[in-house]
């Protein structure tokens, strides 16, 4: 558990791009499903004007939600599947 604690705590901050390379903004925030502590969405923070265009799902606060079902890589950056979002 506490592996997926640390590897959490890592998300928070790091940029959010496409595969091609379009930036989406910087992972705000976790959202998590509270019985299974499976990560369902990323939620974004400094939104790009690109993303706003894209009338993605928002949370409760109005900050944009990416699926992390969508995410295929994280390191330096958080790589997203564009075609998987929208």
């Amino acid at each position: 558990m506490d592996e997926k604690k640390n590897f959490s705590k890592e998300l928070i901050g790091k940029t959010v791009v496409s595969k091609t390379g379009k930036r989406f903004g910087e992972v705000g925030d976790l959202v998590f499903e509270v019985g299974s502590g499976e990560l369902i969405h990323l939620s974004l923070r400094a939104p790009t004007g690109y993303t706003e265009r894209l009338e993605l799902e928002k949370g409760r606060d109005g900050d944009i939600l990416v699926p992390f079902s969508a995410v295929l890589a994280t390191g330096d950056f958080v790589v997203v599947a564009e075609e998987d979002i929208v």
